[in-house]
């Protein structure tokens, strides 16, 4: 098997970062010996968070056995996934801000036509459902926990507690057409094919506020992973959790 060198665009910050919580973490269940560094583990696992490299190619690349492999990103994994902000904690940074931005969208998985749970019908592809919140300049403030594909945007927005949190903290949102019933904190624009024009530049101003969402969402599927994930989907989750948390870190 050829081995090439590659980099990986993430900066030198994110990597002592998570070399510091991988540090911590052997620290405290007493690990004597790896085979390999604290450090190229952590290169090893942002490699496969951020390029969505393959276990047998990391293998491969780090000279050690597929099973290593999976035990060192299972680990990072785990370590960060408990940093990760609560969505009351993120409640805090929020009231800061002017207003937020919600948002949902499917993470493509691995999945064979019979799993009809995770086949979102808006997408027609199988998949898992996030709720994204961004400030008003489309950076991420939370993601959500993984639902099955089907699920409906605004039923997973209740699901989360979204809507009663945002109520309770007073801060205004603004969303698209999927939240209609949403109630009070969250805005979204008027729905019909013949509008009236007051209510169709009322639905253009919604959609310029709206739109700094979407950059959230490129941050998100620039980590390769999320493209197509092909994990248990009961492990989506923590590495949409490790993925924020390592760009909260970076910022």
């Amino acid at each position: 098997m050829l081995v090439y060198p590659s980099s990986i665009d993430l900066s030198s910050h994110i990597l002592r970062y998570l070399t510091g919580q991988l540090r911590a973490g052997q620290r405290e269940i007493g690990t004597r010996w790896r085979r390999l560094p604290v450090g190229r583990q952590a290169l090893l696992a942002l490699a496969h968070l951020r390029c969505g490299d393959t276990y047998a190619r990391l293998a491969a690349g780090f000279r050690i056995g597929v099973a290593t492999v999976y035990r060192y990103i299972r680990e990072a994994v785990d370590d960060l996934a408990v940093l990760a902000p609560s969505l009351a904690e993120a409640m805090k940074t929020m009231r800061a801000k002017a207003y937020v931005i919600l948002d949902g969208t499917l993470l493509p998985i691995d999945r064979i036509a019979d799993d009809t749970p995770y086949y979102s019908g808006k997408h027609k592809r199988h998949g898992m459902n996030v709720q994204v919140l961004t400030d008003p300049f489309g950076r991420l403030l939370w993601v959500s926990p993984a639902l099955p594909g089907s699920t409906h945007d605004l039923t997973a927005a209740w699901t989360h507690g979204m809507i009663d949190a945002l109520a309770d903290a007073d801060v205004k949102c603004w969303a698209d057409k999927a939240y209609q019933g949403a109630g009070r904190p969250v805005r979204v624009p008027f729905r019909g094919r013949r509008l009236k024009r007051w209510k169709q530049r009322h639905n253009s101003t919604h959609a310029k506020i709206r739109c700094p969402g979407e950059q959230a969402m490129a941050t998100l599927k620039g980590w390769r992973l999320l493209r197509k994930v092909r994990c248990s989907t009961n492990r989506i989750t923590d590495m949409v959790k490790d993925i924020v948390d390592l760009h909260h870190a970076s910022t």
